[in-house]
């Protein structure tokens, strides 16, 4: 092979035949099923087969380029229409019989594809010669999908023949295809039916794999330490539940129980709880401090930000303090007098509970002995991380919690290796939240809304996708890939605040709170908008998370196209927490009909989080939904979580099953299987070998 050739496919990630294999098409050209240009529908996609009358290139203006393409066969006219690729006019000549497959539209008297796909297939138009179903890979400069074809052809030729991985007990138990046939039909399918067979079947193994690498992760882990049984009972538990100033409701029990179940063990906890925005997992996560404290020993609670990490103290702290559970705050604004005593309490062991951000990863805080992390907003922490604290106690078990909502399908493929408890419903509904998609050009009404809250003595958040106008925009974390590339012009904090104190509200107290500044200045702007000082608060995303300011009950988001559903139905949240109604702007410059608007029509239709998450998932790929991108993230190459659901419950109950009986995959049974595991997530165990 060529060096350049070679040079290309590694740009693709293509180093080795098994890559190759698994470089599955993205999508097919169903020559079985051409249609005649006269009997393609407009408004729907199409593959025709048709010969080149014209190829026409057009320079209507600097800088753009159109390649016009003429095609007829015996019973009509189409134009084909490429933008900024005019290389075509060199590819395509008259004469030539090409395949086009793409959206028919109608203008100008004849039919027309905008940037279809196509490819010259031969010299007659007989569109009975093609009556198979061609692959289309993914390629890139250097390779092109007929040369990807033709290398993919003759590697599955002389190595096709491949040895099946998986036991044969889960080939026959869900009547899959056989390895070696599923290759074959995923690249060069006999029907669209069994290229879809052909793919759940390597679908199936990458989930699979990815449970087992998770599962078997934890077991290398927590291999040979000895966890803490919690007592579960005592009197600190009994004081707890009464300081509460409620009952748990029934979903919050269990969720507790199930935690305590955990805790009290022989086994190391690795829970995840899930719950929508006001659903009360700080209290249930009350419940497990409580039994540390009944067991002698300790438990710290990591926060995403020191302003969640403050409000934590502010709101368990009384709580703590009338079960008799001493406590302690640490994060990067704490004076190093009042850190210093504390660092010393928890090394003696007489602080019971800390809360604190990545400050209670630095070396000055050793705990004498730490039995339970707690993380709040996990997904907000790398791996690195989380597993940094986690080291402070050896065999420490772990709660994880998160506000984010998650389908169900993306928490097991993400999360295999970890329980799952949720809580869907809110103990307190509040007096609710409005939502709105406005124009830019609307803004007016946005801007009222402030006004007129503020007059009645409330106040209103203004949410920037961008912290000063340096930004260009290439670090936000949860923007839809579609989007990044959009040469929109973003707000950023710092503008808006100017602008609002000068020209807009002119009249209310604004102030600015953004992740770049000192946690310091961050808690002291919290501090101002909590007292009411602050009437309107112009931040990024820092107050996605956790801020709890019952008087506010606006909200603007400027630029929501920006944003993930998560991240809006995060943000909202913040407002409409008290007794007066909330209502939320999301501005947005997509035109009505786009993939945009239409994601924000979705939270105006609907408050329910997991029902935005399913959403979510089914619009955009698994590994943005979250809206982060961490050391030890997960991406899918092959499965699609929202279409196999079913596959991704299989793959979950089968990994569990196999890593029950056989830990470390060490059975000759599985020696395959865990050779293909390291394979595809070999990450997760070099990580835990550095560590």
């Amino acid at each position: 092979m060529k060096g350049a050739r070679l040079a290309a496919l590694e740009r693709l990630g293509l180093n080795r035949v098994r890559d190759l294999f698994l470089h599955i098409p993205h999508r097919y050209l169903d020559f079985t099923r051409v249609s005649k240009i006269a009997f393609a529908d407009v408004g729907t996609d199409a593959t025709v087969v048709a010969t080149v009358d014209r190829v026409k290139l057009k320079r209507p203006r600097p800088r753009m380029q159109i390649v016009e393409l003429s095609v007829m066969d015996d019973t009509g006219v189409l134009i084909a229409t490429f933008f900024k690729q005019p290389w075509i006019a060199d590819q395509v000549k008259q004469g030539d019989v090409v395949a086009l497959s793409g959206k028919v539209t109608f203008a100008y008297g004849f039919k027309q594809m905008k940037a279809p796909f196509y490819e010259v297939v031969g010299s007659s138009a007989d569109a009975g010669g093609y009556a198979r179903v061609l692959p289309v890979h993914s390629v890139g400069e250097g390779v092109s999908v007929p040369w990807m074809r033709r290398i993919m052809a003759a590697a599955l030729a002389d190595m096709g023949d491949v040895s099946d991985y998986l036991p044969s007990r889960l080939v026959c138990e869900h009547g899959l295809m056989s390895l070696a046939r599923s290759l074959r039909e995923v690249h060069f399918p006999r029907t669209v039916a069994s290229a879809e067979r052909a793919r759940r079947r390597l679908a199936y193994d990458e989930l699979l794999c990815l449970q087992l690498a998770l599962i078997t992760r934890r077991n290398l882990e927590l291999g040979g330490v000895e966890p803490t049984r919690h007592v579960t009972n005592g009197p600190h538990m009994e004081a707890l539940l009464r300081a509460l100033p409620f009952t748990l409701t029934d979903e919050q029990r269990v969720a507790a129980d199930e935690i305590l179940e955990d805790m009290a063990s022989p086994h190391v906890m690795n829970r995840l709880l899930l719950g929508d925005v006001g659903t009360g997992k700080t209290a249930v996560a009350a419940v497990a401090l409580a039994a540390v404290a009944d067991t002698g020993t300790q438990a710290a609670v990591m926060a995403p930000t020191s302003v969640l990490a403050r409000q934590y103290a502010e709101k368990l702290g009384p709580v703590l303090d009338a079960a008799h559970v001493s406590w302690a705050l640490i994060t990067g604004a704490t004076p190093a007098d009042e850190r210093l005593l504390s660092e010393a309490s928890i090394s003696r062991g007489e602080t019971s509970v800390v809360f604190g951000t990545t400050a209670l990863l630095s070396g000055g805080v050793d705990f004498a002995s730490l039995s339970l992390v707690v993380i709040d907003e996990q997904h907000r922490f790398g791996v690195d991380q989380r597993a940094a604290l986690r080291r402070k106690g050896a065999g420490a078990d772990l709660l994880a919690m998160t506000a984010t909502p998650i389908p169900r399908t993306l928490a097991l493929s993400l999360y295999g290796d970890v329980d799952l408890s949720r809580i869907r419903r809110r103990p307190r509904a509040g007096a609710g939240i409005t939502t709105h998609v406005v124009s830019p050009d609307n803004l007016d009404l946005a801007w009222g809304a402030i006004r007129d809250a503020v007059v009645a003595g409330h106040q209103a958040y203004v949410i920037c996708p961008l912290v000063d106008e340096s930004d260009d925009g290439s670090t936000l974390d949860d923007v839809p890939e579609v989007l990044r590339s959009q040469s929109q012009r973003l707000r950023s904090a710092t503008a808006t605040l100017e602008e609002l104190r000068s020209q807009i509200l002119t009249g209310p107290s604004c102030d600015i709170l953004t992740g770049r500044m000192s946690a310091a200045d961050k808690d002291l702007a919290m501090e101002r908008f909590r007292e009411g000082r602050t009437q309107v608060l112009v931040a990024t995303t820092v107050v996605e998370v956790g801020v709890d300011v019952p008087n506010a009950t606006v909200m603007v988001v400027l630029d929501a196209d920006r944003f993930g559903l998560a991240t809006l139905h995060q943000l909202r949240g913040r407002v409409g927490r008290g007794d007066v109604a909330g209502t939320v702007y999301l501005s947005c410059a997509a035109k009505r009909e786009s993939r945009a608007r239409e994601r924000l029509a979705a939270l105006e239709a609907t408050s329910d989080g997991f029902e935005l998450a399913e959403l979510d998932l089914r619009l955009r790929h698994e590994g943005e939904v979250l809206g982060y991108r961490q050391s030890g993230g997960v991406s899918l190459e092959i499965s699609d979580l929202d279409a196999d659901r079913d596959l991704v419950e299989a793959a979950h109950a089968d990994a569990r099953v196999i890593a029950a009986e056989d830990p470390r995959l060490l059975l000759p049974v599985h020696r395959a299987l865990a050779l293909e595991v390291r394979d595809r997530f070999g990450a997760y165990f070099d990580e835990l070998e550095r560590a």
